[in-house]
């Protein structure tokens, strides 16, 4: 896969595109990727992905609160595997909202990104004001010679998937339906920082996980069973907990601490993977760090009949 971050973006090459923002990749987005990639290899071009480094939304709303699924260079990890050829990832800015669909279509996609065939999702719309549709948009491909197609709505046991749809459940605690519309385990990668070790004292050495990215989506309170990868590679079972320690009169200060199974070592400063695969409980406040304790075994129990490396 050859990624290009700028415009022209390849002059000599003429392809089948889609286009979005692509955030999660999650399974819709991957049918769509799957039906661009039949066709080019059919029509003998080139398959292209065309996204952006910013959610349109946030560029043209400051203020909207956005909560990233994926991150561009997670995004990008996980486009690798689809095996398309071509990702063009532009910077979307106010003068390319100003754009007209048809001047998109025509200046951005045919002339600067050799667009020749189309295909778009259902309920996808783009250009000033995002008032035209997949008609006007076939209109528009007749006169500069390009075919516009576009996908039937991808549902997966009769859920419509979208990343909208991914975000819900993962506020919400709905692990596995998250894990299940994305096609693998929603992540976290963060760095361990300093805590309060409170967890050693009970026997339950804790991780405390800064999130690398300020807007990632983080899940819904609660504990969760985990899959924990270090950077060189090494994959432990975990235990998490996302919440406010309330046993601990943590006031309003949301922490992130993991707990490896049979890990013995130094994390401080080091980089984590985090993978969620269930939701365990949600976050109770206890009498005493000794019925913490006994609750944090039943937690570690559980997890181990989980099986989950």
């Amino acid at each position: 896969m050859k990624v290009i971050d700028h415009l022209p973006a390849s002059p000599d090459v003429l392809s089948i595109a889609t286009i979005g923002f692509f955030d999660g990749v999650h399974s819709g987005h991957r049918f769509l990727i799957d039906t661009v990639r039949r066709q080019a290899a059919a029509a003998g071009l080139s398959s292209m992905l065309i996204t952006f480094a910013q959610h349109p939304r946030q560029v043209m709303n400051p203020d909207f609160d956005l909560h990233l699924l994926t991150t561009t260079a997670e995004k990008l990890e996980l486009l690798e595997q689809t095996g398309v050829d071509y990702v063009v990832v532009l910077p979307f800015t106010k003068d390319m909202a100003a754009l007209s669909a048809k001047r998109f279509m025509e200046e951005v996609l045919y002339h600067q990104c050799g667009v020749r065939s189309l295909l778009i999702g259902h309920d996808h719309r783009f250009g000033c004001g995002r008032s035209e549709g997949f008609d006007d948009y076939c209109r528009y491909g007749r006169e500069m010679g390009m075919e516009v197609l576009q996908t039937p709505a991808y549902s997966l046991d009769e859920v419509q998937v979208s990343s909208s749809y991914v975000r819900q459940a993962l506020l919400s605690g709905r692990i596995d339906e998250a894990n299940c519309a994305l096609g693998y385990a929603y992540y976290l990668d963060g760095t361990v920082t300093s805590g309060y070790q409170i967890g050693r004292k009970i026997g339950f050495p804790t991780a405390n996980l800064a999130v690398d990215h300020p807007r990632k989506l983080i899940p819904a309170d609660g504990v969760y069973a985990v899959r924990v990868t270090l950077a060189d590679g090494e994959k432990y079972a975990g235990m998490l907990n996302i919440g406010h320690r309330p046993t601990l009169d943590n006031d309003s200060h949301l922490t992130i601490e993991v707990h490896l199974l049979d890990f013995s070592g130094d994390l401080y400063n080091k980089s984590l993977r985090v993978e969620f695969i269930y939701y365990i409980r949600s976050e109770v406040k206890f009498d005493s760090l000794d019925q913490l304790a006994e609750q944090l075994n039943r937690d570690e129990a559980d997890v181990r009949s989980m099986h989950i490396l």
